[in-house]
């Protein structure tokens, strides 16, 4: 087999949602949806309507994964600056540590260093949580909001006939 493609070196991911994500577009989805729903001619349909509603339910969406995607983000790029403030805060500790002359400082001073990692690393996942909270609250609130004009748009419709 001389014309076998290369096996990837390293692990690859199957696609970037980034990329994915910023590439999507709501409008010719809808363009295409629009066309598609014209060949029925259906009696009593308003098809702009229809199609103008389904693309902003689109678009909250989109708009909904962005926010969740941008959480994600800042919580990942927390995690790593956090990693990094461990690293340095172990390695100042290692150097702490080798100075205690007796057996009863070095007891004290690692059980000081372990209290005051666990008070941070509570502190931290405190932080996460709250980040996750308001993404999760702002993807949520955008759904909703999109609902409420959705269900909004359909009494409208009826009414009118």
């Amino acid at each position: 087999m001389a014309n076998a493609p290369e096996a990837p070196k390293g692990p690859e991911a199957p696609f970037d949602v980034r990329k994915l994500m910023s590439e999507f577009d709501p409008s010719k989805l809808m363009g295409e949806f629009q066309n598609m729903l014209k060949q029925y001619k259906l009696p009593g349909v308003d098809i702009d309507a229809l199609v103008a509603s389904q693309k902003k339910n689109v678009e909250a969406v989109v708009n909904a994964n962005r926010i969740a995607v941008e959480g994600m983000q800042a919580i990942a790029k927390r995690q790593a600056e956090v990693l990094q403030e461990a690293l340095k805060e172990d390695t100042q500790a290692v150097g702490f540590l080798s100075k205690v002359s007796s057996p009863q400082d070095l007891a004290a001073k690692q059980t000081e260093l372990m209290k005051t990692a666990f008070e941070k690393s509570v502190a931290t996942m405190r932080e996460l949580a709250e980040i996750l909270t308001k993404s999760s609250q702002e993807a949520t609130k955008t759904i909703n909001a999109r609902i409420t004009s959705s269900l909004e748009e359909i009494r409208n419709l009826t009414l009118k006939k």
